[in-house]
């Protein structure tokens, strides 16, 4: 039934591991990866992230009362913990079409991103080339031109400082350094593993992403590069190297992870351009505890 890497038992442990306070809901019906957020002045929420995940096959009663109880151990534990609301991000209309029953409303803000470009790797090299833009084509083969090479690395320091360009120039929040060395100690299993993957010319690092492989499939989650190296395509040689090694691993998704045209046009410009299908999820939902709490929170996020 766990369809994400964030709804295993892996990514809790990970959650804790950084300092979160965590909890698991698990009937055999109805499965929810819960952690706890903290925010200013000492409040916090629960989130539940690419979930809840239910089986609707397993559920032989009322469906409506198997949510009704898992919405009241929520609720419960919210108000012990003080949560100003609780945020949900199901992947599948069918679990919010039911928690929208119970209080669940569309939210201001999303943690997840809610469209996302994912590569079938059961296609051959040439049906996947043929696939992409022909900018993408072309931007590859300048990289292979260029000498860019590309391999596994742990230099997280190389990568650290790649993705402080990166986020000055596109805008975007990071990580703490820690927080990245600490996710690649601790998934380094067969089942789950993270792996940082560098683009290199003549040994200086110019490019990098850290992927996370789950079951069939290769997540990209962060990615950074050296704008003073953009003519080698260095990111293009990044991911066509890495869609080949994962191929010969058997790995059969290469999911980009976000797109966001408004937000962040060039990221998704490049992650198009690889020929993906599109994959749109419900998004964010929020179930408010503390009314006046929330009101403020929003408002605050309007302002900062």
């Amino acid at each position: 039934m766990i369809k994400s890497f964030l709804q295993t038992q892996d990514w809790l442990d990970f959650q804790k591991h950084i300092g979160r306070k965590t909890w698991r809901f698990d009937n055999g019906k109805i499965r929810a990866n819960i952690i706890k957020h903290d925010l200013p002045f000492r409040k916090n929420y629960l989130y539940i992230p690419h979930g809840p995940e239910i089986n609707f096959n397993a559920i032989t009663g009322t469906i409506n009362n198997e949510v009704a109880q898992f919405v009241a151990y929520l609720k419960n534990l919210a108000q012990e913990e003080k949560s100003i609301y609780i945020k949900i991000e199901p992947l599948d209309d069918k679990v919010i079409e039911l928690m929208h029953g119970f209080g669940f409303k569309k939210s201001f803000k999303e943690i997840q991103p809610h469209h996302s470009v994912v590569i079938d790797l059961d296609k051959s090299e040439e049906e996947l080339l043929f696939a992409m833009h022909h900018k993408t084509r072309y931007n590859i083969k300048i990289a292979e031109k260029s000498g860019v090479t590309v391999k596994d690395s742990d230099d997280l320091e190389a990568f650290w400082k790649l993705l402080g360009k990166t986020t000055k120039r596109d805008r975007f929040g990071s990580h703490s350094k820690e927080y990245y060395k600490k996710l690649l100690e601790h998934f380094k299993g067969a089942d789950m593993r993270a792996d940082l993957i560098m683009a290199y010319h003549n040994d200086k690092a110019v490019a990098g992403s850290l992927v996370m492989t789950y079951g069939d499939t290769c997540y990209y989650l962060h990615g950074a590069s050296d704008y003073d190296f953009r003519a080698m395509m260095a990111p293009y040689a990044l991911h066509w190297e890495n869609m080949k090694y994962l191929k010969k691993r058997g790995v059969k998704f290469y999911d980009l992870w976000g797109i966001d045209a408004v937000k962040w046009p060039g990221i998704t410009r490049f992650k198009l351009g690889w020929g993906g299908q599109q994959v749109e999820y419900p998004g964010s939902f929020d179930r408010t505890i503390l009314k006046i709490w929330y009101l403020v929170y929003k408002i605050a996020r309007k302002i900062f």
